[in-house]
């Protein structure tokens, strides 16, 4: 199997089975655990701070890549990220009731993080078709702004070692697919609850997944067009996971479980990360 097949494999086990099995736990039990999710978000998190800090961004400098151009790409990526997520959640939250003055900037929900529940209020409300075809164009969009990300760490991670799955970027695979776990069930409960088919609702969270393997494919094939295509890659993706790492995944585990162990738990992840790229 070639380098390309190899990535594929590797963000699609990342991706759509990630947030496949969550879909499967999600039409299992209807339900989460608040402190469980909190804690694998926040170590996951961890982890990929080590990875992104510590190695990805290293790996850019090592490029001989002016300074400049490293801290401007990094900055990019999470201007877009961030961007794309301002318009879509300035578009949706209106029509969410309770989302009001009240209620925290950033989502405190899993069904927040990718807007499913903007889908299931259209499908409470027995909206038009074109309406329900909207809220789950958006969903998608939602999901792929968190996924695509995700890929391209990967991606680029993969252009880093020619190829080669060595320990963070096989790892930050591995990560990423557990991260995805409760994303999928995100998906999948307000699926199942509006009354779709089990199977049609896990194989529609499972395809949810697919934006891996595009940013995947994307931050490899930026990465092996030499040394400078290399360091836009790596730090684009970086600045994009920072982004959701601080953005999305460590303020929602904190509004998921209302502690100090989030803090402990990403900590944690970060020493892991370490170990993974030192070890």
């Amino acid at each position: 199997m070639g380098n390309i097949g190899t990535l594929i494999l590797v963000t699609t086990i990342a991706g759509a089975v990630g947030t496949g099995l969550g879909g499967v736990v999600g039409a299992l039990f209807k339900k989460d655990s608040s402190r469980t999710v909190s804690l694998l978000l926040s170590f996951a998190g961890g982890v990929m701070i080590s990875i992104v800090c510590f190695d990805l961004v290293l790996s850019a400098i090592e490029t001989k890549t002016n300074i400049n151009i490293i801290i401007l790409t990094i900055l990019l990526g999470v201007a877009i990220v961030y961007l794309l997520n301002y318009l879509i959640d300035k578009r949706t939250n209106p029509e969410v009731p309770h989302i009001d003055s009240n209620h925290p900037q950033t989502a405190d929900a899993l069904d927040e993080l990718i807007h499913s529940n903007h889908l299931n209020e259209h499908i409470k409300k027995k909206d038009n078709s074109i309406s329900l075809f909207i809220a789950g164009v958006v969903m998608a969009c939602a999901i792929a702004l968190h996924n695509i990300p995700e890929g391209m760490t990967i991606g680029a991670s993969f252009a880093n070692t020619d190829g080669v799955l060595v320990n963070s970027a096989l790892v930050l695979s591995v990560l990423i697919g557990l991260h995805n776990i409760p994303e999928g069930m995100a998906v999948a409960v307000p699926l199942i609850s509006g009354g779709m088919p089990k199977p049609k609702a896990i194989l529609i969270t499972t395809l949810s997944g697919a934006p891996t393997i595009i940013g995947g494919l994307l931050g490899y094939v930026i990465g092996d067009i030499g040394p400078l295509g290399l360091a836009l890659s790596l730090c684009f993706a970086s600045g994009a996971m920072l982004y959701v790492v601080f953005g999305e995944i460590l303020p929602q585990a904190i509004l998921l479980y209302r502690s100090k162990l989030p803090a402990f738990s990403t900590i944690i992840g970060m020493a892991v990360g370490l170990l993974i790229i030192y070890a």
